[in-house]
């Protein structure tokens, strides 16, 4: 499956939706990307994918990317280093469990919007919204070939 096929048009607007309403509540940078294949470690190929789209040169830098290898079936969740500095190291477990069931359910887009509102309520913890912050990066969803949607 292309990665770009993994959601309906209505499905990814309402992710890119939940993007945009979970960034309103804070300074973070919410990103979603769809790749199709990841043969190596989740993880890394997620945090390569955070530099290759950017996401390292947000201004306080706490961008979070959850990433999806829709052929692979695994996905992961990062957070740059302003983010790691301020959190325990299993901060982001609760959202990976939430996509996790969602997706065991077949609910990719459900999972990824709760997984999305969920990170903009843990990002308000520790980065809550600035008067005049200004969004840094695209909401829209990215996939492996770098298109957009």
């Amino acid at each position: 499956m292309k990665a770009a096929d993994f959601l309906t048009g209505s499905q990814k607007e309402a992710v890119t939706e939940a993007i945009r309403k979970a960034e309103r509540g804070t300074s973070g940078e919410i990103r979603v990307h769809i790749d199709e294949r990841c043969d190596g470690n989740p993880l890394d190929k997620a945090a390569d994918t955070f530099r290759l789209l950017k996401m390292d040169r947000t201004e306080q830098h706490n961008g979070v990317l959850i990433y999806v290898a829709c052929e692979s079936k695994v996905f992961a969740i990062v957070g740059d280093s302003g983010i790691n500095k301020a959190v325990p190291d299993n901060f982001w477990d609760d959202v990976a469990e939430t996509m996790h069931r969602s997706f065991a359910e077949g609910d990719f887009a459900g999972g990824l919007e709760k997984a999305v509102l969920m990170t903009g309520e843990k990002l308000k913890e520790h980065f809550p919204y600035l008067e005049g912050d200004i969004n840094e990066l695209p909401d829209d969803i990215s996939f492996g070939d770098g298109r957009k949607s």
